[in-house]
């Protein structure tokens, strides 16, 4: 009977990406073991953590203390309870100020607003994280942001792009939610903002709340990108385009953000059914924990189209 119901969850499991099994791992760049592992559902929300830090223009720094603080507040998962009236990732209380319960929710306004109280903390990028931190959540327990800095700057440096091909996720790409490109593109006008399906990059939002990504919001994203996408008319295809950056640090800005983006849509691969994502000549396909597939791959040089090859833009490949 035991060995029944482990089959029973084994194959629940598989079936719907595995939600509650770690099915994510972020490594060093500097080749020197370090890792962490976590679920797709932490992905999902540290990579829009990540992207409402870098659509306000915030260093990696502010990143970092952003998901030091989820980490700790909350493992990363949107929880509806906490401490009193806590709620969310980073444990926010509407009777503080914080929001009503249903915006403290969205995990785009909770980022938002801890941005918000970041900035206003003078030299935070200079402090010890722990301080920082504190400064923002005036917690009981100031010392336990600590114990996640090193996960939280393996994170942070995969997210904002910095280190190329370093996040990775294995297992179906989830069926709970259904994706396609409509779906991606919202979600991407909800973390990022409008700008990001910009051919030029221009910022001219701030990034839409997730309960605001309405048939209305996906409506102005297939607007604002039908440019973008263009090259990928197939049904399936979203082409990001990655602007073209200036000056003596142009190449290496290009590169990050569209290690960004790539990243991006693997830690959403599970909630928006992505089945591949290719940028710089190498590719992330979906796959089984286990497999080869699931990882960075270098492009067959073979029949490869220039475009997949190019750093000017990120091919996202949905299921549908």
């Amino acid at each position: 009977m035991v060995l029944t119901a482990l089959a029973g969850y084994l194959v629940v499991q598989y079936l719907t990406a595995g939600t509650g099994a770690t099915g994510c791992t972020v490594v060093s760049a500097a080749d020197d073991d370090e890792e962490y592992e976590f679920t797709p559902e932490q992905a999902v929300n540290a990579a829009t953590v990540t992207a409402v830090g870098t659509a306000r223009g915030l260093p990696e720094r502010a990143v970092t203390i952003a998901l030091a603080t989820a980490l700790q507040e909350s493992a990363l998962h949107n929880v509806r309870h906490g401490d009193r009236d806590s709620l969310g990732l980073f444990q926010q209380r509407p009777s503080q100020g914080w929001g009503t319960p249903a915006r403290i929710m969205d995990p785009t306004y909770a980022a938002g607003k801890f941005y918000d109280h970041l900035v206003d903390v003078p030299g935070y990028t200079r402090l010890p994280l722990t301080v920082a931190a504190q400064r923002v959540q005036r917690s009981g327990f100031p010392e336990a942001y600590a114990k996640h800095e090193p996960d939280a700057a393996l994170l942070a440096a995969a997210l904002t792009g910095r280190s190329a091909a370093t996040l990775t996720c294995a297992g179906r790409p989830g069926a709970a939610r259904a994706g396609g490109p409509q779906a991606v593109r919202a979600a991407l006008v909800r973390d990022f903002g409008r700008a990001v399906l910009r051919p030029d990059g221009a910022a001219d939002a701030s990034p839409v709340p997730r309960s605001a990504t309405s048939a209305r919001s996906v409506r102005h994203a297939e607007t604002a990108g039908r440019a973008a996408v263009a090259g990928g008319s197939d049904g399936r295809t979203v082409t990001l385009p990655v602007a073209a950056g200036a000056g003596p640090d142009a190449v290496r800005s290009v590169r990050r953000r569209g290690w960004q983006l790539a990243h991006w849509a693997v830690a959403n691969a599970s909630a928006l059914h992505i089945e591949r994502v290719v940028y710089a000549g190498r590719e992330w396909r979906a796959g089984i924990a286990g497999n080869t597939v699931g990882r960075w791959q270098a492009l067959e040089a073979a029949g490869t189209r220039g475009a997949e090859r190019s750093t000017g833009s990120v091919r996202i490949v949905t299921a549908q």
